[in-house]
């Protein structure tokens, strides 16, 4: 994601809530198997004890670090590739080393003295051609249950994926890829997706690729993106294309979504899926945020190359902010009154397949 001083300077004009999107697209010219993923998810009915559980691969190849709360239990397991690796009790908080470096993803088996465990594995899928690919799983709903891992996808551009990524992808076992972008940064930048992956155009923003452009101030840049997170919620082209994605998912595929930077089109598409599995708001918001920390370096980059005065008028553009999505939201409340509302009229699903939606993804 790489732009030149010349072309940030030659882009002048008055603020609309939609060019957000035309700006990044100038930016941006297992061992574990998908199906191991799956084991065990009609294993048992037990409830899950844990409350908190996640992986964090650390910049060692083959080290990571998994914490846990598991209350009510005295021990838990942790094994990876078959052998234990570490126990704990309720709480834990261990530091795996030596596993194998070179694996598509390291999955965890976290499985508690009484109750039913958790597979789990770092959120981030490591590729040479993409920052921001993740899973959309491994959350606790407010209900106690967990959303799957090895299921559902988002992610940044897809253009500069290399064989090996491919291949990777491949192994995930993907069977649809979205790609929410506009007809420009679909030209520009076309897709490439594993061999056997269906790709389906769901361009948020049909008809309004007109061009870049571009605040003059922050508060300017920080306004089109709250406006372009509301359109995203109650725009027409925005509801046509999350239903192709989210009549996709609730089809039982394994599906990745993705648009230039996997930060706001993509952002609002796991915020209201996670938010219509159960997922508690601050749990979304954390997701959501998280972009700005696989994004860093990619940012840090691009507001180099301006002047400083520029850069600070074009880092809300670069930026996730807890303000952009709460106006997503809050526009869900103005437009639908409330979220169920929004998941019938926006997003397309019916009661059914919301139930089928929370069968499938939530264990």
């Amino acid at each position: 994601m790489t732009h030149t001083k010349q072309q940030m300077t030659r882009v002048r004009g008055t603020v609309t809530a939609l060019s957000a999107a035309a700006f990044l697209a100038t930016l941006a010219a297992p061992a574990a198997s998908a199906h191991s993923a799956h084991a065990g998810h009609h294993a048992s009915s037990a409830r899950i004890p844990f409350t908190q559980a996640v992986v964090t691969a650390a910049a060692t190849p083959g080290t990571y670090e998994i914490t846990w709360k598991a209350p009510g239990t005295r021990h838990v397991t942790v094994k990876a590739n078959g052998r234990t690796v570490a126990s704990g009790g309720s709480t834990g908080k261990v530091k795996v080393t030596g596993l194998p470096a070179h694996v598509d993803r390291q999955w965890f088996d976290l499985t508690p003295d009484h109750g039913r465990g958790l597979r789990l594995a770092d959120r981030l899928v490591k590729l040479d051609g993409a920052v921001n690919f993740r899973d959309a799983g491994g959350y606790r709903t407010t209900d106690g249950h967990w959303v799957k891992m090895g299921e559902i996808y988002r992610s940044d551009a897809l253009d500069k994926l290399t064989g090996a990524d491919l291949a990777k992808l491949k192994r995930l076992g993907i069977d649809t890829d979205f790609d929410l972008r506009m007809a420009s940064e679909r030209s520009a930048a076309p897709d490439r997706v594993p061999s056997g992956t269906s790709y389906v155009v769901a361009d948020v923003l049909a008809g309004q690729d007109t061009g870049t452009t571009l605040p003059t101030t922050e508060a300017a840049a920080v306004a089109m993106m709250t406006e372009g997170e509301k359109f995203m919620v109650s725009g027409a082209s925005a509801k046509s294309a999350y239903q192709k994605v989210f009549g996709g998912i609730a089809d039982g595929d394994s599906v990745l979504f993705h648009c230039t930077a996997g930060k706001d089109r993509t952002g609002w598409a796991n915020a209201a899926l996670l938010t219509a599995l159960g997922v508690p708001r601050e749990t979304v918001m954390a997701d959501y945020l998280a972009s700005n920390d696989y994004r860093a370096e990619a940012n840090a980059a691009a507001l180099a190359s301006m002047p400083p005065e520029q850069a600070k008028v074009y880092k809300p553009l670069l930026d996730v902010r807890a303000e952009y999505l709460n106006s997503g939201f809050d526009e869900v409340r103005k437009t639908f009154g409330s979220f169920d509302a929004y998941e019938r009229q926006g997003l397309g699903l019916s009661k059914s397949e919301l139930r089928d939606l929370k069968r499938d993804l939530l264990v």
